[in-house]
């Protein structure tokens, strides 16, 4: 390789929290396209066997989003014990899933935007992609593990990615449209 060839690789390469903040936004592009010219109420309609409907998959990356990046800056009390959640805890949960007659594709799409903006922020300004904390208690973490702020971040890349990959088959199941294919 030349000098030349390495300076002009050096000068287009990204840095770690651009890739991050890339990576996230191409996933969230996906999600949110699979939500284009629909009504409320077809984003809340389930297409198939799940309890998933876009709008819901909108809202639960959103919360999803919000709790890690919680979890970033103030470690696993930021997420609550699951450990101690009772039925009722977890059928609250279940709205989340969901759109309610409250609530507009519009307003899920604008949330899921404020929680972005602030994931943003917090990549840029996080003195340190290394700092961790313990996960919090929950029977599908491993006991004692701990995450980095730089390993959170890929957890919500890859629960954005799986999330939009469900959110294709159901746009797919509603009215033939496809965001990938």
């Amino acid at each position: 390789m030349t000098e030349t060839t390495h300076t002009t690789a050096a000068a287009t390469a990204t840095d770690e929290r651009t890739d991050l903040l890339e990576a996230l936004a191409k996933q969230r592009h996906f999600l949110r396209f699979t939500t284009r010219d629909l009504t409320d109420e077809q984003a809340g309609q389930r297409t198939t066997a799940s309890e998933l409907c876009l709008g819901g998959l909108i809202k639960h990356v959103t919360s999803v989003e919000r709790n890690w990046v919680d979890f970033i800056l103030n470690g696993p009390s930021a997420m609550g014990d699951f450990t101690a959640m009772t039925e009722a805890d977890w059928a609250k949960r279940v709205d989340e899933f969901r759109m309610l007659p409250d609530e507009t594709l519009v307003g899920v799409l604008k949330e899921y935007e404020e929680v972005a903006y602030r994931t943003a922020e917090l990549v840029t300004t996080l003195p340190d992609l290394n700092a961790s904390h313990p996960l919090p208690k929950a029977p599908w973490f491993e006991a004692d593990a701990h995450w980095s702020a730089r390993r959170t971040l890929l957890h919500i890349i890859a629960e954005t990615a799986q999330h939009t990959g469900h959110a294709d088959i159901i746009r797919e199941s509603l009215d033939g449209a496809k965001s990938m294919g």
